[in-house]
């Protein structure tokens, strides 16, 4: 069999890769290129693009508020404009009731003093001889004492020495009766302390224990449901440390109160708001509806301290 032996030239086929292999490494600088020029494009977009947005949500944002306080402030204008134009016509209504007020009263006055003092004419003129007995006379009989004791005395010496003697003792009495009047004050005031520090403790720092009716309120005055709890105290002064610690103590101790209905207690309680409701000026509409409320009230008494 024959051997054939061949010799090619790959030199230019070499030559044209290296030419393919600079171009595509050409290419892919190119590529290289182009994909970072496109980042930075994209990047910038994006910025611009949040930039506008931005700029655009702000100014929206600032559009309706500037709207919205133009509207509120347009509204407030109005009702202060009404206001004060209502304040106007209230103290213009005022002073008028004022001036009417003041006409309608001199009239009255002026009407009740003539007819006080035509009645009273008319009575006196009923007996006069009495009347003047009673207003002129009576009046100089019963001072006759005061009177002479301040006559100065001008006669002779016996007369100088019992006018002296009357003065003397007109004032010895008034003295007599301006210190038993003193003594009976006095005394007054002694049992009075007597009875107060019977009644009260002046050492805040006592052992012992002292008891305070107090009224704990649970009502619900909103529809959320909410149950909202107030503690009442007793009328009078009361130092604020006391009240203090009684609140939280009740506070803390609230849900573990035992409570029972005390049926006396609530009768007494009703009573007590009674006299009080029938002696109000209120309504007679006021008085059942509030009558209705306590009595649809839970009243209950907690067990033990």
């Amino acid at each position: 069999m024959a051997t054939l032996n061949y010799q090619i030239d790959t030199q230019p086929l070499a030559t044209e890769m290296d030419n393919v292999s600079r171009s595509v490494n050409n290419t892919k600088d190119a590529v290289l290129s182009m994909q970072e020029a496109v980042v930075a494009a994209e990047e910038r977009a994006s910025d611009l693009v949040c930039d506008n947005i931005n700029r655009g949500f702000y100014s929206l944002i600032r559009s309706q508020i500037s709207q919205k306080l133009a509207k509120h402030k347009s509204d407030v204008d109005a009702k202060t404009m009404l206001l004060s134009h209502q304040k106007r016509a209230m103290i213009s209504i005022r002073n008028q009731m004022e001036r009417d007020y003041t006409m309608i009263s001199k009239r009255y006055t002026k009407l009740f003093n003539g007819l006080n003092s035509n009645l009273k004419t008319r009575v006196f003129e009923l007996d006069k001889p009495l009347i003047d007995f009673a207003y002129h006379e009576i009046g100089k009989i019963s001072n006759r004492t005061k009177y002479l004791t301040a006559t100065i005395p001008i006669t002779q010496l016996e007369s100088i020495s019992e006018s002296q003697k009357i003065i003397s003792s007109n004032l010895k009495k008034q003295v007599a009766n301006a210190i038993y009047s003193i003594k009976d004050y006095i005394r007054e005031m002694n049992a009075q302390d007597k009875i107060i520090s019977l009644k009260l403790v002046n050492d805040k720092n006592i052992p012992g224990n002292n008891y305070m009716p107090v009224a704990i309120l649970e009502s619900v005055p909103d529809r959320t449901g909410r149950a909202t709890t107030e503690i009442v105290y007793p009328v009078g002064e009361m130092d604020s440390e006391i009240k203090n610690s009684i609140s939280d103590k009740i506070y803390n101790n609230l849900f573990q109160m035992e409570w029972s209905e005390d049926n006396l207690a609530f009768a007494e309680v009703m009573s007590e708001f009674s006299k009080l409701l029938s002696a109000s000026q209120k309504p007679d509409k006021v008085k059942e509806t509030a009558m209705t409320l306590f009595r649809n009230c839970k009243y209950e008494t907690a067990k033990g301290e």
